[in-house]
């Protein structure tokens, strides 16, 4: 059977519109928005120019000098509520050293384009861009605006950019439902394709583990020392198992691939949604080890200490030390039972202080847009599956959240076999393969004008 994916015949040149998308990729990769310091207005000024030159009407707005976030819109007749599309400019460093070719270059090469942001999210926005434009120039009649937004900070938190929209300006993308990252793409799992669309992401949960002693000099050991008790309560910390937890979305992811395998790898499968035999799958199972990490956290609440301080001198014993920990937290988990359950682990002589919690999303799987971006994923690659998937970091889709929009992880791309996509994502050599545009951006392009059509 031809496994080519179909493309609809739609009435205009896709390789031209694909040259055209490439044009703006490597010029926004030319533009560096490493966050630190961010520079993003240079970005959105580049954005704006483009859409300007179309005869729309975008604005730069500026958190703070040079912290630009771009915003326009293409106009319905506004029957129904607009549709955004949201992407963020900023990207993280980049150690040009450790690349082929420059991190800024935006070199095409081997069928790619490279370069730091080409996947996180430079891409993306440029496939956002060539939606909205297309809209424009076909004169699409439409019942609902489609606001396109490039941000700046998503990288540190989004304080100068979708963060400072929803507080300051929550009307210029205000929503129906929204389009971002970290969806789309396929991944294969025992032989078969599956792409996958997010749903949902876990829940941020940071907090400081802080252990006190008594001081003096290094060489009289105190029988409380602070840092022995920080290190004991960091390795318990390592050692803790949380529970086994299934949400509706990795309910979901599971069902979808057990039946796109079918037979004994479909049963194996199944074993997932068993707390019984899903640990042991998750260690034993057929599974990519690509994957394994990935499975598991999906699972699971994790908790990953990232930061230790203690001390000022070598022969000083501190009064203190401390832990940062990152921990990601499922869907339907209660913050304060977490919080009990690292009580447990770590002991009642470490003190324990939050200082940033996001609680986690779970988005329907019943709703016009995910039929919509599901038929269509399906018609260009018909042997696929499409499934829902839970990213197990954080995206703006939390900001989002505060305005009560829904917001999916819908960027479709199509990569060759063997590519790792998600290893990619900040480290060296990003690029993107120039064939995974060409395959998303009819789909998006679709997805995007029928619902803003309906």
């Amino acid at each position: 059977m031809d496994s080519t994916p179909r493309v609809p015949s739609l009435d205009m040149d896709w390789s031209q519109v694909v040259e055209e998308t490439v044009h703006h990729l490597r010029a926004l990769i030319r533009i560096p928005t490493v966050n630190p310091p961010g520079n993003e207005t240079a970005a959105a000024q580049y954005l704006a120019d483009v859409l300007r030159a179309e005869g729309l009407d975008p604005v730069v707005v500026e958190s703070a000098p040079g912290r630009g976030n771009l915003i326009v819109r293409v106009k319905g007749t506004g029957e129904s509520a607009p549709l955004l599309l949201l992407s963020h400019l900023d990207v993280v460093p980049a150690e040009p050293e450790q690349w082929t070719y420059p991190p800024f270059s935006g070199e095409v090469a081997d069928g790619m384009v490279w370069g730091r942001g080409a996947l996180d999210m430079k891409g993306i926005t440029a496939l956002q861009l060539m939606t909205l434009l297309l809209l424009h120039r076909q004169q699409i009649p439409l019942k609902r605006d489609v606001i396109f937004a490039a941000t700046a900070d998503e990288e540190r938190g989004g304080k100068y950019g979708i963060r400072y929209l929803v507080e300051h300006h929550p009307d210029l993308i205000r929503a129906e439902v929204a389009l971002s990252e970290f969806g789309g793409f396929n991944i294969n799992i025992g032989g078969k394709r599956f792409y996958l669309i997010q749903s949902a992401e876990k829940g941020i949960c940071q907090f400081v583990l802080r252990a006190r002693g008594e001081p003096g000099h290094g060489s009289m050991p105190r029988p409380h020392n602070a840092v022995v008790a920080l290190a004991d309560a960091v390795a318990r910390l390592g050692r803790a198992r949380m529970p086994y937890r299934i949400t509706l979305t990795t309910e979901a992811f599971v069902l979808g691939i057990a039946r796109q395998l079918g037979g004994l790898s479909g049963l194996l499968m199944r074993a997932l949604l068993n707390p019984l035999t899903g640990a042991w799958f998750l260690k034993h199972g057929p599974l990519e080890p690509s994957n394994r990490l990935f499975f598991h956290a999906m699972f699971h609440d994790t908790l990953a200490p990232t930061m230790l301080r203690a001390g000022e001198k070598v022969n000083v014993i501190p009064s203190q030390a401390e832990a940062h920990v990152d921990a990601r937290i499922l869907p339907g988990e209660d913050k304060h039972t977490f919080f009990e359950r690292v009580r447990q682990i770590v002991g009642d002589d470490i003190d324990i202080e939050e200082y940033l919690y996001e609680p986690p999303l779970q988005q329907p799987m019943d709703t016009a847009m995910w039929h919509l971006m599901t038929e269509e994923l399906s018609q260009h690659d018909p042997e696929a599956a499409v499934i829902p998937y839970m990213v197990t970091g954080s995206t703006d889709a939390k900001a989002l959240a505060l305005l009560s929009i829904p917001c999916y992880g819908f960027a479709p791309m199509r990569f060759p076999p063997g590519t790792d996509f998600l290893s990619l994502i900040h480290g060296h050599d990003e690029r993107i393969p120039i064939s995974a545009l060409a395959f998303g951006l009819p789909i998006l392009y679709n997805v995007v004008r029928k619902y803003a059509a309906s």
